[in-house]
């Protein structure tokens, strides 16, 4: 069988089951602790769909405040969750991505149906609603114990990530001193 017998798959076949652990994850998207919310990732679709897991501890320092004494995981990071766990669907796709960044430019129809606390496991399925080269619109909604925990639409772009330069810019000469 030669490469052309389905030219539709191009040069990576989908792997409908892809997972990630940690490593494989920040090797992909920039954010780290205390920000990185996405440890593992037990399905992927490319460009359609990704399911992640984050768990949530009582170490994490948004719930030094975030209450004192009744600790929940803020809306805006389990929001930002899914948007990280959007994002490793999509950088996956490019390849000059350590040269972007991927940021929010909408969130619509949040819904938050049930706190999420420390020791849960958090279920992160992230959905694409369209897909273009620089954009994306993505339905995420998170479960705890199969229970939709929250829900929202959102929407985020590809951007240059800023004080980078392109790799086929000639590197600067060194003036004198």
């Amino acid at each position: 069988m030669t490469d052309s017998a389905n030219p539709s798959e191009g040069k990576h076949p989908p792997a409908p089951h892809h997972t990630m652990d940690i490593v494989e994850i920040m090797s992909i998207l920039p954010h780290r602790y205390p920000f990185l919310l996405i440890d593992r990732v037990i399905e992927m679709e490319r460009k359609t769909r990704i399911v992640a897991i984050k768990n949530v501890t009582a170490n994490e320092p948004q719930f030094t405040g975030h209450f004192p004494d009744y600790p929940i995981m803020p809306g805006v990071m389990t929001i930002e969750a899914m948007a990280q766990a959007g994002g490793a669907l999509l950088l996956t796709e490019i390849p000059d991505r350590d040269d972007k960044l991927m940021v929010f430019t909408g969130i619509e129809e949040a819904r938050f149906r049930k706190p999420i606390v420390p020791g849960d496991q958090l279920r992160i399925e992230v959905t694409v609603v369209n897909w273009r080269s620089r954009a994306v619109k993505m339905q995420g909604v998170c479960t705890v114990d199969g229970k939709v925990a929250a829900e929202a639409t959102i929407t985020c772009q590809l951007v240059p990530r800023p004080g980078r330069k392109k790799h086929t810019e000639p590197p600067a000469a060194e003036g004198g001193q």
